[in-house]
């Protein structure tokens, strides 16, 4: 075992139960059950290989305890004894994967619709959450029932072979809406001082202490501060912290924020690493079992330091566990460089889930298509030229390599990275930084051939002769046809990159994600900008956890903005633009910064077409997108020749 981590993996107890190390899996959504409920052969594969990577425990995804209480329409279930046989083929691939298995257990409260139910959520007052619809309030008899809705699904987690469950009382579901002075407004026995409010969780730790005994373990997902006005504060959730596990809990994961601050509960980049990890150490003050920390902890180093610190007892994380199913057996070898980074993108996790898909993963193109896609030697070895060492090419030169086949991998420029370079100059982009580190990394140690400062050319192929040829060449940006724009205009790869400056004052056209960026890389700098944007709302494109936080630095930043409008003309340092067919001009401008988008790049295809038997187009230069659909590509046509 590597010492940088020794405290790590050093065992830890949650009541009776014993874990090898003090890294867990966090519960997280799938959207891989099937829509009645029932554990899939996908669900099962998933788990499993995330168990035989060394994590100690893994945690379920949110399985509803009634049907009122689902998140979607592919929510795991846990509320009829039919679901147990499914449940505990789960169990079992988790046990023989090395790890032990713990259920998350939840209902969904008013945080789902009727589309999804089929009837009015319920909650505990009549009051929607933001973008929701009115909920209708539990009466005292439905209370008792919810009660036992969660007693009994803890007792078919202990018959599914589980090892522990993990209470929900968190992330604006009902058990938290219940504790929340925000959601709860009740006067009865079950609202109005904090003791009131935490009665529903507090009453089903007792409930499941008396159905399951003094040995099940208990573990309480806490959400201990909503940061949001009138909501839940660290102060209250001390008290809650002590009387649940007066009731029973056996461990606390202590977590923040509900869907109207979801950048806190389900943080994107822009948000440091182990942000929360002082309300995990303030809780854990407070109690005398273990407090689990969680959030934007993707780094085995900062789990230590962590645990070193006396902050937390055990380390949980979701989303580094997708992209890295292994990262515990690569932490206890000190293999550090070889741990695929959770980049916090949103785009392949959330973004996908909250649009009812299953779930994915921007820099893990194996995610829940374990079996379909599993790497074995290619039936014949063949020679394979990659063209382009963005993060497409990359991706196809290491899965090609790693099937046995001979790789080539040239890059144009001066080194590998492609795009992904000019990603991490705006601020809070550090994360993408460390994804170029790890890909360039793994391809110079996988015995890829690395060319950089060469262009393929068709007199390249002819010498080389590969078998397959794939084109990663990526996008070039657009400059559209308006007068003035193509003389005086600089884009914003060329900020980003350096090649261009910017004056004083600078108008960027075009108010998606990159016009954002790099609007507020020149705002940094001390520029005046002033956005121009043809859509209703700027950041259209991103995910939007990281587009409310990236807006609100624009506005810090005092950065102005025009959405529905055209630009027409560019004469000198004016532009003109149309706004619901009214003509205005901005006058002093000494920059235009174009960034409407990017246009693929396809003259190599042309050129060497005929030229290599297999020949391949990935990412951007077949149509440009984000890193997942570049990454993805690039791997499933190195595993495919």
């Amino acid at each position: 075992m590597d010492p940088a981590v020794a405290t790590l993996f050093t065992p830890v107890s949650i009541g009776s139960l014993t874990l090898k190390n003090r890294l867990v899996m966090a519960p997280m959504g799938t959207n891989l059950a099937s829509w009645t409920g029932a554990v899939t052969d996908r669900l099962i594969r998933y788990y499993a290989e995330r168990a035989r990577g060394g994590v100690a425990l893994i945690t379920a995804e949110f399985s509803n305890v009634h049907p009122s209480g689902r998140a979607s329409p592919y929510t795991l279930g846990i509320f009829d004894d039919a679901q147990i046989p499914g449940l505990r083929q789960l169990t079992q691939a988790i046990h023989d994967g090395g790890a032990r298995a713990a259920i998350q257990i939840a209902h969904s409260g008013r945080r789902v619709s009727t589309a999804v139910l089929g009837a009015q959520p319920v909650a505990p007052s009549p009051i929607p959450y933001v973008g929701g619809e009115v909920p209708r309030a539990l009466d005292l008899a439905e209370i008792a029932d919810v009660v036992q809705w969660f007693v009994q699904a803890a007792r078919r987690a202990r018959d599914a072979g589980f090892d522990a469950v993990m209470l929900h009382i968190a992330n604006g579901y009902l058990l938290n809406q219940f504790i929340s002075p925000y959601a709860n407004k009740r006067t009865d026995r079950y609202g109005g001082s904090t003791e009131g409010r935490a009665r529903l969780p507090v009453e089903i730790a007792q409930g499941i202490r008396r159905e399951l005994g003094p040995h099940f373990p208990i573990i309480a997902r806490l959400c201990v501060a909503e940061f949001i006005d009138n909501g839940l504060t660290l102060d209250e959730s001390k008290v809650i912290a002590q009387l649940l596990e007066q009731a029973g809990a056996d461990a606390i994961e202590v977590i923040a924020g509900i869907p109207e601050t979801q950048y806190i509960a389900g943080p994107p980049m822009a948000m440091p690493r182990g942000f929360l990890v002082p309300l995990a150490r303030t809780i854990k003050e407070q109690v005398s079992i273990p407090v689990m920390a969680v959030g934007r902890i993707n780094d085995p180093l900062l789990a230590e330091r962590i645990l070193r610190e006396g902050s937390a007892d055990i380390i949980s994380m979701a989303r580094a566990f997708l992209a890295d199913p292994e990262l515990p057996r690569k932490a206890m070898e000190g293999r550090f460089d070889d741990i695929r980074p959770c980049i916090a993108c949103q785009e392949g996790c959330s973004r996908r889930l909250f649009s009812g898909l299953d779930i994915s993963c921007t820099v893990n193109p194996r995610v829940a298509r374990e079996v379909m896609f599993a790497l074995e030697p290619a039936a014949r070895p063949k020679r394979v030229l990659v063209a382009g060492g963005g993060p497409g090419g990359m991706m196809a030169a290491l899965t090609a390599v790693q099937r046995g086949h001979t790789v080539t991998l040239c890059e144009q420029g001066p080194g590998l990275g492609g795009q992904l370079l000019l990603g991490t100059v705006p601020p809070h982009k550090e994360e993408i930084g460390h994804l170029v580190e790890y890909l360039v990394g793994q391809v110079r140690k996988s015995g890829v051939e690395v060319k950089v400062g060469t262009r393929v050319t068709a007199d390249l192929v002819r010498q080389l002769a590969p078998d397959a040829l794939v084109v990663a060449v990526g996008a070039r940006p657009v400059v559209p046809p308006i007068p003035g724009l193509d003389r005086d205009a600089v884009t914003a790869l060329d900020v980003l990159s350096g090649s261009a400056s910017a004056g004083d004052r600078v108008v960027v056209v075009g108010g998606g994600e990159v016009g954002c960026e790099v609007a507020e890389v020149l705002a940094t700098r001390g520029r005046q900008v002033t956005i121009l944007e043809m859509l209703r709302e700027l950041a259209a494109d991103m995910e939007t956890r990281g587009r409310r936080l990236l807006l609100q630095r624009l506005a810090q930043l005092d950065v102005q903005a025009l959405t529905q409008c055209t630009v027409t003309t560019v004469e000198g340092r004016a532009v003109w633009y149309e706004r619901a067919g009214l003509r205005h001009r901005l006058d002093g401008v000494d920059t235009v910064v174009v960034a409407v988008g990017m246009a693929p790049q396809k003259e190599l295809q042309a050129e060497l077409e005929g030229l290599v038997g297999e020949v391949y187009a990935i990412g951007d230069c077949v149509r440009p997108r984000r890193i997942l659909e570049a990454v993805r590509e690039g791997f499933e046509i190195g595993f495919s020749i």
